[in-house]
């Protein structure tokens, strides 16, 4: 790809958002950054995965982090500042790439070539596809649903100034439910290649 296109995408549980972000990176041809991204991390800085992981994409503790000159005792905080980093060097290299949250549409906002989508779906879609994925009851589900929105909600709240989810912070917002994953994919990729056309 002769210009640089960085794609991010946030998204719901069970909205689809990580189905619709991996086949994008498909049709465009790019590297798609996700918990990967801590692979990377680990191998260059020679740390255990392992123990990476579960501070991926989890928001802080506020009541034991501290903060001193610019320096945190949080691993959560430790862990997302690696990733923001590793983003913005990718980005400075001029890659192209899709990313799947992690604050990439306020990491990279500075970037003319970023194009972000938050997408969103109606409760009873999630549901139907969190109970078919996960082999879940429909209580066992919603609560799922529940929880993991509500700890990408704070993670993202506690690194950037927009909201969560907020249609003002992203370039467009859509219901996965209302088309289906492959026709909102489809749209998606129309107003990509739109916008690609005027960068």
């Amino acid at each position: 790809m002769e210009k640089q296109l960085i794609i991010s995408v946030s998204r719901e549980f069970g909205s689809g958002g990580h189905e619709i972000a991996s086949e994008l990176a498909r049709r465009f041809n790019l590297p798609l950054y996700d918990k990967n991204i801590l692979e990377q991390i680990a191998c260059k800085h020679n740390l255990n995965i392992r123990r990476l992981e579960p501070y991926d994409e989890a928001p802080k503790n506020i009541f034991t982090s501290r903060n001193v000159k610019g320096f945190s005792n949080s691993p959560e905080e430790q862990v997302a500042q690696m990733q923001f980093r590793y983003l913005r060097a990718k980005a400075d290299e001029g890659v192209s790439f899709v990313v799947l949250g992690r604050c990439a549409e306020e990491v990279l906002k500075d970037y003319p070539c970023l194009v972000s989508i938050f997408v969103l779906s109606d409760i009873a879609f999630k549901k139907e596809r969190t109970m078919a994925r996960d082999n879940t009851s429909e209580e066992e589900a919603l609560e799922l649903m529940a929880r993991a929105d509500r700890r990408r909600k704070y993670y993202h709240n506690q690194h950037c100034r927009g909201k969560w989810g907020d249609s003002r912070n992203y370039d467009l917002c859509v219901n996965s439910a209302c088309l289906g994953i492959g026709a909102t994919t489809d749209l998606l990729e129309g107003y990509i290649r739109s916008r690609l056309a005027l960068m």
